[in-house]
């Protein structure tokens, strides 16, 4: 059976972020995760919490591997960076990013 420890680091590989972008979402800086993933720092109830409620993660799951890891679905980590940045844009570049958007999709469509 898995560690916490393990059960953390495969919560970040299946969204796919680095060490640096989920320790930001997790509120601890890089280092300090990183000692959280090779089990030199100790998993606290408030990390527990945060991991849960940031990722959408089972509690039951994260403490004893039991169940899914997810409460519903993952997170899409790709579309809260987009509308990240969508929302940082000036109203002419958002239409810019909506029409590539489209140009991405239509060259999707004749590729299939």
């Amino acid at each position: 059976m898995k560690t916490i420890y393990e059960r953390i680091k495969e919560i970040r590989a299946r969204l796919g972020i680095s060490q640096v972008e989920f320790s930001e979402r997790i509120f601890v800086s890089k280092s300090f995760y990183g000692d959280i993933e090779i089990g030199k720092k100790k998993v606290n109830d408030r990390i527990i919490f945060i991991v849960c409620k940031q990722f959408n993660v089972n509690e039951d799951w994260i403490r004893t591997g039991k169940g899914d890891m997810f409460i519903d679905t993952p997170p899409d980590i790709r579309l809260e960076k987009l509308l990240d940045i969508y929302n940082r844009l000036d109203g002419s570049l958002r239409d810019c990013l909506v029409e590539q958007s489209r140009i991405l999709l239509k060259l999707q469509k004749d590729k299939e």
